[in-house]
């Protein structure tokens, strides 16, 4: 494994645990808080956990900036199949719901997104093997 996946794989893992360290109290504190719905505080702790996810983004572009050519040509391709499919599916879905399907969270997009990336890679690094 290069030096730069194996960079980016330990940034991630510490990444991903301060997300769990701070979503849990994150979500036990802003249940505590159920009594001032749009106070300021229950705001920011709310998007505590953003804070991670946000290093994370920031990791994968460097981890992006280290990686070969034909490393980066596979994760654009994969990038653009995700994004591209996850628009279309939540885009088909906003029209059901106008036929009575069931709300759909925001919160589920980019959870979505990450699937489809990881899809998009598997299909697209066989084309180069």
């Amino acid at each position: 494994m290069k030096s730069a996946t194996k960079r980016y794989l330990r940034e991630f893992i510490y990444s991903m645990i301060a997300y769990v360290l701070t979503l849990i109290p994150s979500i036990i504190a802003v249940n505590s808080l159920k009594d001032y719905p749009f106070a300021p505080a229950r705001v920011l702790v709310a998007l505590t956990p953003v804070v991670p996810v946000a290093f994370m983004v920031y990791f994968f572009i460097r981890y992006l900036n280290n990686i070969d050519e034909l490393q980066q040509r596979i994760q654009l391709l994969s990038i653009g199949f995700a994004a591209g499919t996850t628009g279309l599916l939540t885009f088909s879905y906003g029209f059901l719901e106008n036929v009575g399907f069931p709300r759909l969270s925001l919160l589920w997009v980019f959870p979505i997104m990450i699937l489809l990336w990881g899809l998009g890679q598997a299909f697209v690094s066989r084309r180069y093997q």
